[in-house]
């Protein structure tokens, strides 16, 4: 039995019908790779369907919709955490786009972070790789921080080695004077 080639992913855009677009619909099934850079337990039900189209006198848009079952171990107890994500991911390639009017555009804070005003908007490229923007966008749909049900933050304690930590009742010291003074009596009280 002959292997089966795997589906086309990478479109040069200058090749691509300028009136049409095209259509795709990704649904790899060696996820093993992509499961592994992702730092994932398991990836299941990976689909990536949309249409590369025409947008303008030259730029081109990809809209598309990502679906995948994933499974992360929980930040807490490492228990499996299994998320079903379902993202609209949009990307608009121009040839007008201009890294110094986005080198321009600063943040609130001053600190020379750019910030664009669109953040689907980039610079138009030779070609498009479907399953490379499929996998950035799954990478950036992903939980951060999976907890498992009913599992929360717990009591956190850090200290150096040999150090005792500080618990929460340590950094509250007039949490118990309160209990102290009812124990101690009120001033004037006599017995």
């Amino acid at each position: 039995m002959a292997d089966t080639p795997a589906p086309q992913t990478v479109y040069r855009l200058a090749d691509l019908n300028d009136r049409q677009g095209l259509s795709f619909d990704l649904r790899p099934e060696d996820t093993e790779a992509l499961r592994d850079r992702l730092g994932l337990s398991d990836l299941r039900k990976l689909r990536f369907a949309g249409a590369l189209t025409p947008e303008g006198k030259r730029g081109w848009r990809l809209s598309a919709q990502l679906g995948a079952t994933v499974v992360q171990p929980c930040v807490v107890t490492l228990a499996p955490v299994t998320t079903r994500i379902e993202e609209e991911v949009v990307r608009r390639y121009s040839p007008d786009f201009d890294a110094a009017e986005a080198e321009a555009a600063r943040d609130a804070d001053g600190d020379g972070t750019p910030i664009p005003e669109d953040d689907s908007l980039e610079p138009l490229p030779a070609a498009v790789d479907l399953a490379e923007v499929m996998e950035e966008a799954l990478a950036l749909a992903l939980p951060l921080y999976p907890r498992a049900d009913g599992v929360g933050a717990g009591d956190q304690q850090f200290a150096a080695p040999g150090v005792k930590p500080l618990a929460d009742q340590d950094v509250k010291p007039f949490a118990g004077l309160a209990a102290l003074r009812d124990k101690l009596g009120k001033p004037g009280d006599e017995d």
